[in-house]
């Protein structure tokens, strides 16, 4: 038997009625969620992931998923004989490594997405930013972080050109949930891996979304002490990048959230995925959750 006390009906009532204020300011508001981490992989975190995705758009309000997929990609690498590599934060991409990149994100890990929320009674339509010419893309160019004067060849790695997020409207207006993978193409039709926290800042800024969520391994950004920072403005975030508090894979993530916070998107927060129900007591209450970035 559980020692856990259990809720009464008159208890889940409660929480319910709390929930009411923010579902009235959030309904027809649109939120963007970066999804990866623990919570792409942990099936019991799936679940839930799924069934919050659900509530969210039964509430009235649009979620909008954009995954990653890095462990899956290097699960798929190693069979093929290949060793990952990564320049500040960012994978490397060659030719052989794009197409294992587009049928992993666009094929694998979209389509187990979309079936997890379809499964927990949501519409899910799976996307890449080929889709209604969504995402137009160039090759990026990686300024070395201590010689600016430095560019290091990445590969078929992209840097957004432009968003059209007319196919993402869309599909919202007939109720369905979009689903999208961080993939780009050029002018010549090549296909470029962009950094899914990247993509979902630029989309979240071009859907003049409400909120945008990062789901992470950690708690949100962490002082040298290991200690949770509730909240960052941009001349925090420089001083954390300058003293290497922040580094590796967690740079393009706070880039993106910063640069969406300065361009409208009303809160970005950084939250840990490896809790269940996360977005929930992030979106749906008054708990304060990860780490809020601020514009000033």
């Amino acid at each position: 038997m559980s020692d856990k006390p259990l809720l009464t009906p008159i208890d889940k009532a409660g929480i319910l009625s709390q929930a009411l204020p923010y579902i009235r300011q959030f309904h027809g508001k649109t939120m963007v969620i970066k999804y990866g981490g623990n919570a792409m992989t942990d099936p019991a975190l799936q679940k839930a992931f799924a069934e919050d995705i659900v509530l969210l758009k039964l509430v009235g309000i649009n979620p909008v998923v954009v995954h990653g997929g890095g462990p899956q990609i290097e699960t798929a690498l190693k069979r093929l004989g290949k060793e990952g590599h990564f320049i500040q934060g960012m994978r490397v991409t060659d030719a052989e490594t794009m197409e294992v990149v587009e049928w992993v994100l666009g094929g694998e890990v979209q389509q187990d997405i979309v079936g997890l929320i379809n499964q927990a009674g949501g519409k899910a339509v799976g996307l890449t930013g080929r889709d209604g010419a969504m995402i137009r893309a160039r090759k990026l160019r990686l300024k070395d972080l201590q010689d600016p004067a430095m560019e290091h060849d990445v590969g078929q790695v992209g840097d957004i050109e432009a968003i059209d997020p007319s196919v993402v409207k869309a599909l919202q207006d007939d109720q369905f949930i979009p689903v999208v993978s961080p993939i780009g193409f050029g002018e010549h039709n090549e296909s470029y891996n962009i950094n899914a926290d990247v993509v979902a800042a630029a989309l979240a800024t071009n859907l003049q979304a409400e909120k945008l969520l990062m789901l992470t391994n950690i708690a949100g950004v962490l002082d040298k002490q290991g200690q949770l920072l509730t909240e960052l403005s941009a001349a925090q975030i420089d001083a954390l990048c300058a003293d290497g508090t922040i580094s590796g894979g967690m740079i393009p993530k706070i880039a993106g959230a910063l640069d969406a916070a300065k361009r409208g998107v009303k809160a970005v927060h950084i939250i840990d995925g490896r809790v269940p129900h996360s977005m929930l007591l992030e979106v749906l209450t008054d708990q304060a959750f990860g780490t809020m970035i601020r514009a000033q």
